[in-house]
């Protein structure tokens, strides 16, 4: 009898693993698929935004669709489930932040080439940003410079007589 059980416990433990192939494989399938809307996100000098955080909000909805990161070439993958205008964020959390509007049609297909919403510098080149930048500094000293002037000038009036300077 005690044989007996054993051999029944080694048959109920070896039955599982005999069949373990199709225990672990069931319900599971993967297929690659066409379509879905690219954002290929990149810094003004061409670098890709590497891993950068990315959240994508549907039309009219508050909560985000997808959240997820740019892969090291700066680009991201969505597939919209209603038409409208999409909005994706992409933040490299360094301060650097790109927010496009995507307008999907009804087929689920994007409608033209999505916009960028300009921040400050928009689409000024690298020169032209300089340019502003040494500006901002120059104009800003120049004000601090003419206000001590007025200010000196209050403090210690000059004497405006027009005496000769030599007698």
């Amino acid at each position: 009898m005690r044989d007996f059980f054993v051999i029944l416990c080694c048959i109920s433990i070896a039955t599982p693993f005999s069949y373990a192939s199709s225990l672990y494989a069931h319900g599971v399938r993967g297929k690659t698929g066409k379509g879905g809307i690219v954002v290929i996100a990149e810094y003004s000098t061409g670098e890709p935004m590497s891993y950068a955080k990315v959240v994508i909000t549907a039309p009219d909805k508050k909560i985000p669709f997808q959240i997820g990161r740019t892969d090291r070439n700066g680009r991201f993958c969505f597939f919209p489930d209603v038409p409208g205008q999409w909005v994706v964020v992409v933040s490299d959390e360094m301060g650097h932040r790109l927010e496009v509007t995507v307008p999907v049609d009804k087929h689920m297909k994007l409608q033209s080439t999505p916009q960028q919403k300009k921040g400050l510098f928009g689409g000024m080149s690298v020169l032209h940003r300089a340019f502003m930048g040494l500006s901002l500094i120059f104009g800003a000293t120049g004000i601090i410079m003419w206000w001590m002037v007025k200010k000196r000038q209050k403090t210690y009036p000059s004497n405006n007589t027009s005496q000769p300077l030599c007698s």
